[in-house]
């Protein structure tokens, strides 16, 4: 792959220098795959803890810390850190990088991002992605190998992005095994929403109202069954990540939050009047997910 990335000079032709800004779980995934992916990758990264730097070093995440000072050695860069700093940093990375650099953002929202670069004079130097994957966990010690194995990879706004590094991305993103799908901004804040950003909600708010109503943890550790703990599991998302994503994406949120409510005041009325027939029947109706849930499976496996 390294015929795709010209480099910035001679002693770069045979390896291809990847930054990885924000050596955390969506960061350092990227690492260990790419350098699983592209033997000739030299993966430098750059993160605001030095603690982070130097765990991605000890496992071998990273093979070298680098600064914002060093991005015009960069061939690929990934930025990899909550929204909100992506705001303020992605117009630098672009103002440093040579002008064959590919630049890509890993953000959970779309909009407010490719907004903020739309007027820089090397916007066709970034490609707006977002990799629909992740765990609970985060920093460095949550990387893994495998993490966009047969994920989708949502690319919004691709024709903004010069045509050889569009190609080099999605040769990146295949060799990694990961499935495209385009976009445009508002349509992907507005879905996303529904299928992710909603589903933090709930689960951060399921995990409040059983810690206030059982004091007593030993309870819930007693009693919580494997559908509480799948359930509950995403309150353990990192605050300092969701936050900002919620105060980007406030509208659709929001519209996603009212129907859900309603759907929530529904079977509450539905328990009040005691007609659980009626209870039954909304259950069975939304047994039809996971047909399309299945269908999701079968298109990845």
């Amino acid at each position: 792959m390294n015929e795709e990335f010209p480099g910035t000079g001679s002693e770069n032709e045979t390896k291809m220098n990847v930054f990885i800004i924000g050596v955390g779980l969506i960061g350092g995934s990227f690492a260990l795959d790419i350098k699983a992916a592209e033997k000739q990758a030299v993966i430098s990264g750059i993160d605001a803890s030095e603690d982070h730097l130097e765990k991605a070093l000890e496992l071998h995440i990273i093979d070298k810390k680098a600064n914002l000072d060093m991005l015009g050695q960069a061939d690929v860069v990934i930025v990899a850190i909550p929204v909100n700093a992506m705001l303020q940093l992605l117009p630098e990375v672009l103002d440093r990088v040579h002008d064959n650099a590919l630049v890509m953002d890993t953000g959970s929202t779309k909009a407010l991002i490719c907004e903020t670069v739309a007027h820089h004079p090397k916007r066709r130097n970034f490609l707006a992605t977002h990799p629909v994957s992740g765990t609970e966990f985060s920093g460095p010690e949550a990387a893994h190998h495998g993490l966009y194995q047969h994920k989708t990879n949502i690319i919004c706004e691709v024709e903004k992005t010069t045509f050889k590094l569009q190609e080099c991305g999605l040769q990146l993103f295949n060799n990694l095994g990961m499935r495209i799908r385009y976009m445009d901004p508002e349509s992907h804040d507005k879905h996303i929403a529904y299928v992710s950003h909603l589903s933090h909600i709930s689960s951060f708010m399921l995990g409040k109202t059983v810690m206030e109503k059982e004091k007593n943890e030993r309870d819930i550790f007693d009693l919580a069954g494997s559908g509480f703990e799948s359930t509950v599991r995403l309150a353990k998302s990192s605050p300092a990540m969701w936050t900002p994503i919620f105060e980007q994406n406030k509208a659709n949120v929001i519209e996603t939050l009212e129907e859900y409510i309603v759907n929530l005041q529904q079977f509450k009325k539905l328990m009040l009047q005691h007609n659980f027939e009626a209870i039954y029947n909304e259950m069975e109706s939304t047994n039809k997910i996971k047909d399309i849930l299945n269908g999701i499976v079968t298109k990845t496996s």
